[in-house]
């Protein structure tokens, strides 16, 4: 028998039974700790196409206590040159900022969080930054600058950067154990939850068959350090 849980942590249980479900292409999830529905370890592999082609970055995906009123954040525990992340490996996005009014930060209400948003919108935004920077609000100055320089043709140092975190990348997966898809069938494979077979997780000890998430909890979750 489940026991009662936050309306967070059901939320956080539903959406981790669907992407067990119908997995997101080109990643892989796991909880960091089997016992905590708000630390998910991300691994992403580099789409094909783009210079990240055949990278594996691990990240790590945390929830806040509110969520999903508040968005989770998502940093990089792989070496990644982007301009979009900064140099502690978190990832600067609109979608991943709070909803409030902020005339001074240069992006609509409608680009940042809102409750509607979930874990496969977050993914699938940082895929579409990896394939295209926002180099207008860079988190990371100098990578934003070669970029533009790469892509202008003037210089090739934001290549040669990248290729090399890709081969650093890819020795981690081998010390993993895990395959890195490296043509578009492959990657376009939807993948399992865990790197080698099926999660290890069993989220009937989480997820009440009959919860209706939408409903409010008189439960409030601990907040979470996001440090």
């Amino acid at each position: 028998m489940a026991l009662p849980m936050a309306s967070s942590a059901k939320a956080l249980a539903k959406e981790l039974r669907s992407i067990q479900e119908e997995p997101v292409e080109g990643f892989k999830i796991t909880l960091v700790d089997e016992n905590n529905l708000y630390d998910w370890q991300v691994a992403i592999f580099g789409p094909p196409g783009t210079l990240y082609q055949g990278g594996y970055f691990k990240a790590h995906l945390r929830f806040p206590g509110d969520y999903p009123y508040s968005p989770p954040t998502f940093r990089f525990l792989s070496n990644i040159w982007h301009p979009n992340v900064y140099s502690n490996g978190e990832v600067c996005i609109s979608i991943l900022h709070p909803p409030i009014d902020d005339p001074q930060g240069g992006e609509l209400p409608q680009e940042r969080w809102n409750p509607t948003q979930n874990v496969r919108t977050v993914l699938l935004s940082v895929i579409s930054l990896l394939n295209e920077p926002n180099t207008f609000s860079p988190a990371n100055v100098d990578a934003s600058v070669m970029f533009r320089d790469w892509r202008e043709l003037k210089n090739n140092k934001y290549e040669e950067i990248v290729k090399q975190q890709v081969r650093e990348s890819q020795k981690e997966a081998t010390k993993d154990g895990v395959r890195v898809p490296s043509t578009v069938e492959e990657y376009c494979v939807k993948t399992t939850i865990a790197a080698g077979g099926e999660s290890s997780v069993d989220m009937d000890d989480f997820f009440d068959e009959d919860m209706d998430c939408t409903e409010e909890d008189e439960d409030t979750a601990d907040d979470h350090d996001t440090e």
